[in-house]
């Protein structure tokens, strides 16, 4: 069954055919540096990695390229607030970015462009619209004419008289149409800016990821993702922009992430419930964090709260001891359990039940349900007086897998190999005869930390995993 994901170009689960057999060209949105990434930023970069961690699960190469907005009127205003320099403070942000997704289990894009990166690139595809007459130069300025492009709204789903009817910004000096948005922007005094056919300036915000995905990509691509508020207009207007300039379908599939909620409300700056990453993660392990939310389907709102993280903290915390009493069982297994075959053949049939549910426009919520289920059959077999050593890899490796595409690591804190940790043992008992008991006590905590508990006894300290 091939992979089937919700459209949001056409409102309607489609399934997956790449251009190129085999490979996924996937672009997703990326955050705007000017600040720590809150938790609504946090979603569509977990949800698109898992996704992304799917169709390699499913054999695919998959391009993912994922930007940055290093210069924008936001980054400016902060680079003002605290008397640095805009570049500066973009760089700080990036790497914070890095620091709070991967904690959260993304792996990094294969490309992360930025703006300041690409600005030729930028340059020359404005100059080309304008060459074909869907853009103009306004004192400075480059506008989109909007109602010049036959398809506008068609990811949205507005018409352009819908849209005319609620645009709140009359005609000015500088547009032709309320509805034209704006392409480059002459710099004000003082600001960082970049040379251009039309003056100094910098780009308008939905022309980069246009110019992005083409350099990057191609002129069409398999799949391009975002949150949920960024469909319109960011969305609409980079489907204008390439489809106006390349005169082919920009992206074949369109997926936008659900928004998140704070105890119940929606998060906003007015409320004061913006939530830091770079916060959450000092009170709730970041596993946790990302199992909250893959553990619910992407695109249906849910709600944060330290209640939701308590609860995905215990389910990941009943996963986790059902995999490491499976390791443990294994390694002192030494007979052979009997139903080899019947355990083997419950465990495909919940391999099988997993992609069923990623392949329905990746449920992660239901993978997640199957998940738990293996949980609850491996804790059966356990039971069992005699296990059988294939069924217990074959469970592990079913849990690894799972785990994987979730983007979790089930066993990250028992991976010390025994040598290493005999090593310790006797680097322990040396300094406790050497009196060097600081040292005996640090080396203890770290192996506690890595899951080994230590029991001295008199006849030598022995060891084993939690």
């Amino acid at each position: 069954m091939a992979i089937q994901l919700y459209n949001t170009l056409t409102r309607q689960k489609e399934p997956f055919e790449p251009i190129e057999e085999g490979k996924v060209s996937m672009y997703v949105c990326g955050p705007t540096v000017y600040n720590y990434i809150h938790i609504g930023n946090a979603r569509p970069a977990v949800v698109f990695d898992m996704v992304r961690r799917y169709f390699e699960y499913r054999g695919y190469d998959v391009n993912y390229v994922s930007n940055f907005t290093d210069v924008d009127d936001k980054i400016i205003k902060a680079a003002e607030e605290m008397d640095e320099d805009v570049m500066a403070i973009a760089e700080r942000f990036i790497e914070a970015y890095h620091e709070d997704t991967g904690a959260l289990g993304v792996k990094k894009a294969d490309l992360h462009p930025r703006v300041t990166e690409t600005m030729p690139d930028i340059i020359t595809f404005i100059d080309k619209l304008i060459e074909k007459g869907y853009a103009y130069a306004s004192q400075g300025d480059v506008y989109f004419r909007t109602r010049r492009f036959d398809g506008y709204g068609k990811l949205s789903h507005q018409s352009v008289d819908d849209l005319q009817a609620g645009a709140r910004i009359e005609v000015g000096e500088k547009k032709e149409d309320p509805l034209d948005f704006v392409l480059w922007k002459a710099a004000k005094e003082g600001e960082i800016s970049w040379e251009s056919p039309w003056g100094e300036g910098r780009p308008g915000w939905h022309i980069e990821c246009s110019a992005m995905v083409k350099k990057y990509l191609g002129e069409t691509i398999d799949i391009h993702a975002g949150g949920q508020d960024l469909s319109f207009p960011h969305h609409e207007n980079e489907i204008a922009q390439s489809e106006a300039l390349n005169e082919k379908k920009m992206a074949n599939y369109w997926i936008h992430n659900g928004y998140i909620n704070i105890d119940n409300e929606k998060m906003s700056k007015s409320l004061g419930n913006f939530i830091l990453v770079h916060d959450i993660i000092q009170e709730f392990d970041p596993e946790v964090v990302r199992f909250f939310i893959v553990n619910a389907h992407y695109r249906s709102p849910i709600n944060f709260s330290d209640e939701q993280l308590s609860s995905a903290a215990a389910s990941l915390e009943r996963i986790k001891t059902t995999y490491e009493n499976i390791r443990f069982r294994l390694e002192e297994t030494v007979g052979l359990g009997e139903d080899e075959d019947s355990w083997k053949t419950l465990i495909s049939e919940h391999q099988r039940r997993f992609i069923e549910a990623m392949d329905d426009d990746f449920n992660s919520a239901n993978a997640a349900a199957v998940l738990f289920d293996l949980v609850r059959q491996a804790n059966r077999y356990l039971q069992e007086k005699h296990v059988n050593k294939d069924v217990l890899t074959a469970f592990l490796t079913e849990f690894d897998d799972m785990a994987y595409v979730l983007g979790m690591e089930l066993g990250k804190k028992n991976d010390m190999l025994d040598a290493d940790i005999e090593n310790l043992i006797e680097e322990r008992e040396e300094a406790r005869r050497t009196r060097q008991f600081q040292r005996a006590d640090e080396i203890r905590d770290t192996l506690q930390e890595q899951g080994i508990i230590l029991e001295d006894t008199p006849q030598g300290t022995r060891w084993k995993r939690a």
